[in-house]
């Protein structure tokens, strides 16, 4: 009663509800319903059905019944699901994704591309740029507000690190203006391959300079060192999540501790989903149902 007479009373002052001028506001609204991970909202990324989807033993209306049923809030989708991929597929079924979202109450909370940047020759490089711009439209008539992409994983010879990084940067100059036309956020994956650490992160980042531009933070992908203080480096930088099972401490697979992660999360700024997916072997309706409770319990004790 005491949270419901807040509210009321935030929207009295807000000239929501009549008298507005009347009332004050609690001081401690935003802090007990913003800050912290109450704030924080759980979506299944597609990848955890991979197998399925990809053997035509399970449709994306299927995930998304699987989804709902589970009690997330959102959905990440990847375009390789999609019928016809890499061709971006008819709005007729990008509307119909959408729609049928929306009736079981899902937001969609990304989306995925598979490219490489990496790419030495720049003839084959801008056909990667071309199908990344594709799906920054099915995106947006999608109603998803970032669109996740790689670094990419071909490490050609006579080039350095940073030869790679400036065209890459360039790249993803070029993706994250078409993205700021489109309204959708670029999110790059650190994904073990060119990207392998959070100082690779940040020298993107430092390139790159757009703001519409961010990270999807693989908390499975910083595989040297204390996986912890990358995370919790590179969190500012995040517009969505990879969050998997088991992380890697110092090159060995562990557990990931959800309570040492949330606590992170919430002494941040970030605000949002946060996309689960399971990987290994397994039946994904089991892995990532119990996975589900795990970050749930989580959730709800920070």
């Amino acid at each position: 009663m005491q949270l419901r007479e807040q509210r009321r009373q935030w929207l009295k002052m807000c000239g929501v509800l009549p008298f507005a001028g009347l009332i004050s506001p609690s001081p401690s609204l935003f802090e007990d319903e913003v800050l912290g991970t109450k704030s924080l909202k759980t979506s299944l990324n597609a990848y955890s059905f991979n197998e399925p989807l990809m053997n035509k033993t399970m449709s994306l209306d299927d995930l998304l019944v699987f989804t709902s049923l589970h009690h997330f809030d959102g959905i990440d989708l990847t375009g390789y699901y999609f019928p016809g991929y890499p061709t971006v597929p008819s709005d007729e079924f990008i509307y119909h994704i959408k729609r049928k979202a929306h009736l079981l109450g899902l937001s969609i909370s990304g989306m995925g591309v598979r490219n490489d940047f990496t790419q030495p020759n720049k003839d084959l490089r801008r056909l990667e740029v071309e199908r990344v711009k594709n799906w920054i439209v099915v995106a947006a008539k999608m109603g998803a507000p970032v669109l996740r992409v790689f670094s990419g994983v071909i490490i050609p010879k006579d080039y350095s690190w940073m030869d790679i990084a400036t065209w890459m940067a360039e790249d993803l100059k070029e993706c994250a203006d078409y993205g700021q036309k489109n309204g959708v956020i670029v999110g790059i994956q650190n994904h073990n391959d060119f990207i392998k650490t959070a100082d690779d992160v940040h020298k993107i980042f430092d390139m790159v300079q757009h703001e519409w531009l961010g990270l999807i933070l693989d908390i499975g992908s910083y595989r040297n060192g204390d996986p912890y203080e990358q995370i919790k480096s590179t969190i500012p930088l995040a517009v969505n999540w990879q969050l998997k099972e088991n992380i890697y401490e110092n090159g060995i697979e562990k557990k990931v501790d959800l309570a040492k992660l949330f606590n992170l999360i919430k002494n941040s700024t970030y605000k949002g989903f946060i996309p689960i997916e399971t990987l290994g072997k397994g039946d994904p309706n089991i892995k990532v149902a119990a996975f589900k409770k795990e970050v749930d319990l989580a959730l709800s004790i920070y």
